[in-house]
This record gives C-alpha cells, sequence and structure tokens, in this order.
C-alpha cells in the first residue's frame, strides 16, 4: 500500500504519510487495503489469480497473489502463427467473463483489465492477474482512485467521482476484445465524449470470421458513456450468446489446444 499522493518510502524500504491530513487518510486507505485484501483472499475461480495472503510490515500492508505460470495476452498474440478467430476469442473472454462474474457478486471491481492483466497459462486457459487496483463498487464512503491505462479505461476511471459499476470493467474487457479482432488498440475514452473518432468494431473488424452479433456487442461493451453500456456480465454474455453456441457446438477446440496454436 503506497499511495504517492500522501505517502514516501523513507529509508529501510518503510513507507512514511506526508504531513498533516495526509496522515489520518493514509491510515484510513491503509484499513481499506487489508479489509479489502481480506475479502479478495475468499475468491476462488480458476480464472482469476488467488490471493494468497496479507500482512502488514515496514509501515504499509501487502497482499500478495499465486504466480501464475504462462505468458501476458498481448506476448501470445504476437508469438501465434496464426490469427486470432472468433472460436479462440470466445474461449478467451468467456472464462474470464465467468470469473468477473464472481468478483462483481462479491461487491468489486477489477479496474485494470488490459491485456498485460490477462494471462494464457501453460495448459491454455486464460486467468486474470494483478488485484492491486480492486476495489469495492458499492462503498459510497469512499471515493474510488483514479486508474488509467490508455485505451483501456473507461472515461467513469478517470476521475474519483465516476459512476463505477460492473460497466466498468465490462469497457475495460470490450477494449481487449475490439484489440483482438482489429489489432488496434481502442482511442482513449477521454477524448471520444463529445465527437466519438473510434471506428466501431463492426466495421473495421471482418464479420466473416467474427460474426456480426459479436462485434455489435463489442461495441455496445465500449460505449463512452457508462449509461449506455450493458449493465452486468449477464447482459453482456446475453449479448454473446451466437458466439457462445458456436463455441459450445465446437467442444474439440478447448482451451488446452487453442493455448498450442500459439506456440
Amino acid at each position: 500500500f503506497l499511495p504517492t499522493d500522501i505517502a514516501v518510502r523513507g529509508d529501510g524500504q518503510r513507507v512514511m504519510p506526508r504531513s498533516g491530513p495526509a496522515v489520518e487518510m493514509f491510515e484510513q486507505g491503509l484499513r481499506r487495503f487489508l479489509d479489502e485484501s481480506r475479502a479478495l483472499a475468499n475468491f476462488r475461480h480458476p480464472n482469476i489469480v488467488r490471493v494468497s495472503r496479507f500482512f502488514e510490515a515496514n509501515g504499509s500492508a501487502y497482499m500478495v497473489m499465486d504466480y501464475e505460470q504462462g505468458r501476458p495476452l498481448n506476448q501470445w498474440v504476437r508469438e501465434r502463427r496464426t490469427p486470432i478467430d472468433r472460436l479462440t476469442l470466445l474461449a478467451i473472454v468467456r472464462p474470464l467473463l465467468e470469473g468477473l462474474q464472481v468478483i462483481h457478486d462479491g461487491g468489486f471491481l477489477h479496474r485494470d483489465i488490459k491485456p498485460p492483466n490477462i494471462c494464457i497459462r501453460d495448459d491454455g486457459a486464460p486467468v486474470l492477474l494483478d488485484f492491486g487496483a480492486a476495489r469495492r463498487y458499492q462503498d459510497t464512503d469512499h471515493t474510488l482512485t483514479a486508474i488509467v491505462t490508455p485505451g483501456f479505461a473507461p472515461f467513469e476511471q478517470y476521475h474519483s467521482h465516476g459512476n463505477q459499476g460492473p460497466w466498468t470493467d465490462i469497457y475495460s474487457l470490450s477494449a481487449v476484445m475490439y484489440w483482438l479482432v482489429t489489432g488496434q488498440r481502442p482511442i482513449e475514452s477521454a477524448a471520444r465524449i463529445q465527437n466519438d473518432p473510434l471506428v466501431p468494431a463492426s466495421r473495421i473488424a471482418d464479420a466473416s470470421v467474427f460474426g456480426a452479433s459479436l462485434l455489435r456487442a463489442i461495441d455496445w461493451g465500449l460505449e463512452p458513456h457508462d449509461s449506455k453500456r450493458p449493465r452486468n456480465i449477464a447482459d453482456f454474455r446475453r449479448a454473446l450468446a451466437e458466439g457462445w453456441r458456436m463455441l459450445l457446438s465446437r467442444a474439440e477446440s478447448t482451451p488446452a489446444e487453442i493455448g498450442k496454436e500459439g506456440r
């Protein structure tokens, strides 16, 4: 726990709050960090990294997550010999949505979904990494720290009082999907609020490869205004229903086989 706006790292790695009001803010934030780490440690799903322990030391607190053996999604895509198709895309996205459902049902948001935070394990299964930015979204007593990865963060994450909810993670995952189907990172969300220059996936990606309904679902998840996006994972999964049916009808296309294709 090192909020650099109110704390610094001193001698011996000790974290110290700055003077004045920062002291109380740091102490409140530290307690909250520990409470949230304790809650995250209770989550169990094969496609989200496990928080294995948490502890206090050096005037701060630490969250320990399992080490996952595999490659980050951006590296995995670079090393593939064959292009991404609809079945491969859905074999990545579907388990991640199931994991996100567990997180959201527990009252948390991941808030930092991007290709480097998605690992393709050596067995081909995807896993969502790095819960350092995860926060309770139903906690009305605290503001949510601004977390921004340009291209993958929705506009509501650019300010601490933004209306963040499940639709926030849906935007980020949709941005990853857009990148997978187009090869391009989406335009930064802050530049899309007034006159949106982003070319929709349904116009730029190959519908004969990915299917028109899947591309429209990506565009829905990437709506710059949060009120126009799917409100929850169930809504988004229904929009992808046609792709799910195709994936389920191809039982031979397992995550393990998909992982081997990239080697």
